[in-house]
């Protein structure tokens, strides 16, 4: 999910003067496993609520952040996941910042974002539409998912890297802090066959800022495509995590105090910002029928668009986590030879040095696990190949499964994709051919 960086990519990356930060205390020597570490637990967690999709019960027929319907703990199983797209296009700027650190050229590093860019959003509409409505009917061409949004977000960094490096934190935040006020304008969505095709415009402002939003790409009958990660303020992260990268040219305890100040100063700001209730996210929180219900109405912000205060929950406790997976102790017992977590924390480093090919595979196995459990518990199955048309007319009534057997189910797909990313992983750390960057 990230940029995919190979091994060497976080060895020893001297700077150039240019965009160096001010008192610089030199480069990063090794791998920064912290980064492997976080990307890859927070993708593991990711296939958790993919999972979920596939084999859920209550997945067709209510949203779990619904608090009128859904119950504390499919709520937070579904909000735990929240983390994961922030962590993924925030890391892919870092990831193509140690490139340019590491000595490729803005010129190499521009034209290898925008082949990585498109290739991403061709696998959006081709691999990954396939794993997750294992139907071939292109009368629904896809969804612009988190792929997608990254592909375009990477082409368009491909052009902000020339800028200066404070200008484009500057750009990024701006972004991140701002595009909230965008919140009031919306266009009218196409309604289905018979209704008006949105035009031009407002096909361009739903992909930019106004998400769940289908349409025909041309004029009705053409393929339908559906808006889920419009590109405002993804692209902001991408650029904000871009600089952010030059934290790793620091030295390494300046580094871990900035983290936790940047992280704990990012938390704090959506604790006030949310508790005031009046900006940076379009739905407001509520005393609820519970202390706990209204808990999870104040975390319940806005991830499409992802608003300032989503991003502030999720980013903020990023960079705590970033910190401390790389500082004193924590460091000691995550990577310490003699450490009795090595080998959970080299499990999920794993993942996180291989993440497009766990994000390929994780929608195929889930998908592939929720049909087995169907047929293992003598469901109706045949809705999982259904067009993607009619998918939901399709599902029958009283199918799927409670929460803890999405948790079984899911804890069984990250083990069976485990030894596939650990070969992947064995290849991208011996071979340099370059198409092996662009998986």
């Amino acid at each position: 999910m990230s940029a995919n960086l190979n091994p060497r990519e976080y060895e020893a990356v001297p700077l150039p003067a240019a965009d160096a930060w001010p008192n610089s205390k030199g480069p990063v020597r090794g791998r920064i496993d912290s980064i492997d570490l976080l990307r890859g637990i927070v993708m593991a967690i990711m296939m958790l609520d993919h999972t979920r999709d596939f084999v859920h019960s209550g997945a067709f027929t209510f949203d779990p952040t619904d608090l009128t319907k859904t119950t504390a703990a499919v709520f937070l199983t579904r909000w735990i996941t929240h983390y994961c797209a922030p962590v993924f296009v925030f890391l892919a700027g870092t990831g193509a910042y140690l490139q340019f650190a590491r000595g490729k050229g803005k010129r190499e590093l521009s034209r290898f974002l925008v082949t990585r860019g498109l290739w991403l959003i061709v696998l959006e509409f081709t691999v990954v539409r396939f794993g997750v409505f294992f139907s071939l009917d292109y009368r629904f061409l896809g969804m612009m998912q988190v792929i997608w949004v990254i592909g375009v977000s990477m082409i368009v960094l491909a052009a902000l890297i020339h800028l200066p490096l404070r200008l484009i934190a500057a750009f990024g935040v701006a972004m991140i802090a701002l595009h909230n006020l965008l919140d009031g304008f919306r266009v009218e969505g196409w309604q289905g066959p018979g209704s008006p095709v949105p035009g031009f415009g407002a096909k361009l402002w739903m992909i930019a800022h106004q998400a769940f939003q289908g349409f025909p790409v041309v004029g009705f009958p053409s393929p339908i495509v559906v808006v889920i990660y419009p590109l405002i303020p993804w692209i902001g992260v991408m650029a904000a995590g871009y600089a952010f990268g030059a934290l790793y040219q620091k030295d390494a305890a300046w580094r871990r105090r900035v983290l936790l100040v940047l992280g704990s100063g990012t938390t704090v700001l959506f604790v006030i910002l949310r508790a005031i209730n009046a900006y940076g996210d379009p739905a407001k929180w509520s005393g609820q029928k519970s202390t706990l219900f209204t808990v999870l109405s104040f975390l319940n912000t806005t991830k499409y668009p992802p608003s300032l205060l989503f991003l502030s929950m999720t980013l903020g406790p990023t960079m705590i986590a970033l910190a401390l997976f790389e500082s004193g102790s924590a460091s000691r017992t995550l990577s310490g030879s003699r450490s009795i977590f090595t080998p959970l924390r080299n499990f999920f480093v794993t993942f996180g040095r291989v993440p497009l090919f766990f994000y390929i595979l994780q929608w195929y196995t889930a998908h592939l696990i929720g049909i087995v459990a169907g047929l293992l518990a003598r469901q109706p199955v045949a809705y999982q190949f259904a067009s993607p048309v009619d998918k939901f007319e399709s599902v029958p009534a009283g199918i799927g499964f409670r929460l803890w057997v999405v948790y079984v189910c899911w804890a069984l797909g990250v083990i069976l994709i485990y030894p596939l990313c650990k070969w992947f992983a064995g290849v991208k750390a011996r071979r340099r051919d370059w198409w092996l960057s662009y998986l």
